[in-house]
């Protein structure tokens, strides 16, 4: 469905630091980063990608209010190293790791900020 997610950076090196880690445990790797934006992808699939950049106008980052992007894992476990890894890297806590039944029974999702404010979520539709 989707080529291709962007988020703002004021600085790629500190973003890199942030998102590598937890999206490792997610299978994504990295497929080009450089000084102004990197992009991570599945190993077995060019597209989508997650691109995190500096914004192209060189006005200052800013984020949106009820914008989010959410990171699916195959595993409940993998929701809660992603989020611990996230705010052992000075992510933001904005919603604990946990069963979300209001959306589905199988729900389980945790939600965070990254260095620059982007709204971000990991969760599982599974029942492990």
């Amino acid at each position: 469905m989707f080529s291709h997610t962007t988020v703002g950076t004021a600085d790629v090196e500190t973003a890199r630091r942030f998102y590598e880690p937890w999206l490792r445990v997610l299978g994504l790797e990295i497929k080009f980063a450089d000084a102004n934006w990197l992009g991570w992808k599945s190993p077995s699939s060019d597209r989508p990608l997650f691109l995190v950049t500096r914004p192209y106008d060189g006005q200052p980052v800013s984020t949106g209010n009820g914008q989010m992007i959410a990171f699916l894992a195959e595993r409940r476990s993998d929701v809660d190293r992603c989020h611990g890894l996230a705010i052992e890297h000075a992510g933001r806590c904005e919603g604990k790791p946990g069963l979300r039944p209001a959306y589905h029974p199988n729900y389980y999702g945790a939600y965070f900020r990254d260095l620059d404010g982007n709204k971000l979520c990991v969760c599982s539709h599974g029942t492990e």
